[in-house]
């Protein structure tokens, strides 16, 4: 059933494959588990997936279609899974990934400001970014 459901929802693989602006990628779309649903393929589009929504950087789609590219992973869910993290969920996402590297380390969390400027982020970003990090990777 929910295989189904995913397969009705997803991409032609033909017709991603003959699109005239990724004509340059070649062959490297032909691989049959960037298009598969199997757990194989799904569990490293996941992970690939998850690792670049929760990087802090532009363009993180196209970091996770050439990372499912490079691991053969499944490549509609991966770059679907970067959609997790949007302009609205990323400062609640990016808060939590610092409270949960501050427990990780065993460091007293620092409490935000009641007015975020950019002159606290840069004072406070030499304490900030080991925790913030830890909990990413």
């Amino acid at each position: 059933m929910p295989r189904r459901l995913f397969k009705r929802y997803m991409p032609d693989p033909t017709s991603i494959r003959e699109h005239k602006s990724l004509r340059f990628l070649g062959t490297l779309l032909h691989d049959p588990n960037l298009w598969h649903l199997n757990r194989h393929s799904v569990a490293r589009a996941m992970a690939v997936g998850l690792f670049a929504a929760f990087l802090p950087i532009p363009l993180q789609m196209l970091l996770a279609a050439f990372l499912a590219i490079l691991v053969r992973g499944n490549l509609p869910i991966a770059v679907s899974l970067v959609w997790l993290t949007n302009p609205i969920t990323m400062p609640a996402v990016f808060f939590c990934t610092y409270q949960t590297g501050a427990w990780l380390m065993d460091v007293p969390a620092r409490s935000l400001p009641d007015e975020l400027t950019w002159e606290w982020i840069s004072s406070e970003l030499s304490t900030l970014w080991q925790p913030f990090c830890l909990a990413q990777w």
